[in-house]
């Protein structure tokens, strides 16, 4: 396996009028698996589709291990890709599809035969050797296109939204397989999706894009945590952040209707976005003391969402909709509640530049 490095890469379409990707620079190490995350449209196929080769940069370069591969083929950069749409043949029996690339190598039979029945065993697909895709279901055709990269060995991993075919039951197996399949392989992988909890759970690294820009690259955890902009904060996490625009003034946060006022031990003044994470909101029965670093509202209940053993349920404060996550053995019996957060649980970002504030 080998790491891969971008350098300054930027790429246009229709003679320069669309830019698709701005000023990229990005590294992936030897062994990581690395998520690049980001709505539709934002350019993360296209990094993917550049360093496979199959289009080439206005601008910048592209390493693989050591050399540079700007300018070489598909061929010759040892790389495997893996699409959306599994891109099998449907003529071929399955045993042929994974087989192709080593066929085409013009590697020995008996080498052929050897590493097509490895990889088929370490995928579970041993017994569809002899069917075609068009008699598979789609996560056993997912598998089959894993396969037909796999057998290869290379150098690196493409993988394009692999999963988006499969329903929800199957997505969630096999992400878990992917992960520890990846791990055992010891393989660099680069993984583009615009799903978050794919991203979250099977990533080391995580790369947020939105507009062709790199907005912020860390681990999961430093992703949720700490949001270098106010996209990366609602971009990431489940239900979304709860947002309220206002300003700081006087070590205050004032919401834009006068409705939430919070202390907040900050220096900065000037138009701002709070976010709160509907995870770090609870319940409360009664307003009570307030504690230094803790803020109390009280909301009139707008909705509740069942999901089991939870549920969401939105507030109306002001005319801002707060949403929380609850614990279903306590019913709600009340048309108005008060719920509490942290202030440390509090993001602040700019309204100017979206960017996070440090407090």
């Amino acid at each position: 396996m080998a790491n891969v490095k971008l350098v300054n890469i930027t790429k246009t379409y229709l003679k320069g009028k669309v830019k698709a990707l701005e000023n990229i620079n990005l590294e992936i190490s030897h062994g990581q698996f690395l998520t690049i995350l980001g709505p539709s449209g934002c350019g993360k196929t296209t990094i993917l589709r550049l360093i496979a080769g199959l289009e080439k940069p206005d601008t910048g370069k592209i390493y693989i291990g050591e050399r540079e591969v700007t300018h070489l083929s598909p061929k010759e950069r040892d790389v495997a890709m893996v699409f959306q749409n599994y891109a099998l043949y449907p003529h071929m029996k399955v045993y042929k599809n994974i087989a192709i690339g080593l066929r085409l190598r013009k590697l020995d039979k008996k080498e052929i035969e050897k590493r097509v029945k490895k990889v088929s065993n370490m995928l579970g697909i041993e017994e569809l050797l002899d069917r075609y895709p068009s008699q598979l279901s789609g996560g056993q055709q997912q598998r089959v296109a894993l396969a037909r990269a796999i057998v290869r060995k290379p150098s690196v991993f493409l993988l394009d939204e692999p999963l988006s075919n499969l329903d929800a039951s199957l997505r969630e197996t096999t992400r878990v397989e992917l992960k520890r399949l990846f791990k055992e392989l010891k393989a660099t992988v680069i993984y583009v999706t615009h799903d978050q909890v794919e991203a979250m759970t099977m990533s080391d690294i995580i790369v947020i894009m939105n507009k062709g820009k790199i907005l912020q690259i860390g681990e999961p955890l430093e992703i949720y945590k700490k949001p270098a902009f106010k996209f990366v904060a609602e971009f990431v996490g489940t239900p979304k952040i709860n947002v309220i625009p206002g300003k700081i003034q006087n070590g205050k946060f004032i919401s834009e209707d006068n409705s939430i006022i919070i202390d907040l031990p900050i220096e900065h003044s000037g138009e701002v976005i709070l976010g709160i994470r509907p995870e770090n909101i609870y319940q409360i029965e009664n307003k009570g003391e307030v504690e230094k670093d803790k803020v109390i509202l009280k909301g009139k209940i707008l909705t509740v969402e069942p999901l089991g053993s939870q549920e969401i349920v939105s507030l109306l404060i002001g005319k801002y909709n707060l949403r929380f996550i609850k614990n279903t053995s306590h019913p709600l019996n009340k048309s108005e509640i008060f719920i509490c957060f942290s202030t440390k649980d509090i993001l602040l970002f700019e309204k100017s530049t979206e960017k996070l504030l440090k407090f």
